[in-house]
């Protein structure tokens, strides 16, 4: 398979269940993140502002959601019913996706890439 150009012809590559769970990632991440730009990085859907913000994708049984270590560690509590490592989130596909606490974690990460920018632009 060739890797998608955007995200909308990544979501378009799945069958419509999926597809369906694509498309509640994107809206829910967009809206805590409206500046946020939309790519492809590592062939996966990314969003970017100041840097790497979030990443998601389709896999067999789950959506993998990619908010950086610190992101998980921030909700370290919350996220503790999934499984996961240390930058990764598995959302299973036969469960709803946890919308509010995905766009909690957007939002933490949202404000830790503008402090990250803020720093860089004083130490110039």
């Amino acid at each position: 398979m060739q890797a998608a150009k955007s995200i909308d012809e990544y979501i378009a590559g799945f069958p419509p269940d999926i597809q369906k769970l694509l498309m509640q990632m994107r809206t829910t991440i967009r809206k805590a993140a409206p500046k946020a730009e939309e790519a492809i990085k590592y062939a996966i859907p990314t969003f970017v502002l100041n840097g790497n913000l979030v990443h998601f994708a389709a896999f067999k049984n789950h959506i993998g959601f990619y908010p950086a270590p610190s992101g998980i560690a921030e909700f370290k509590k919350e996220l503790s019913v999934y499984d996961g490592s240390k930058g990764t989130i598995r959302f299973p596909f036969d469960k709803p996706l946890p919308l509010k606490l995905i766009s909690d974690i957007v939002k933490y990460r949202v404000s830790m890439n503008q402090e990250k920018a803020k720093t860089k632009v004083k130490k110039k």
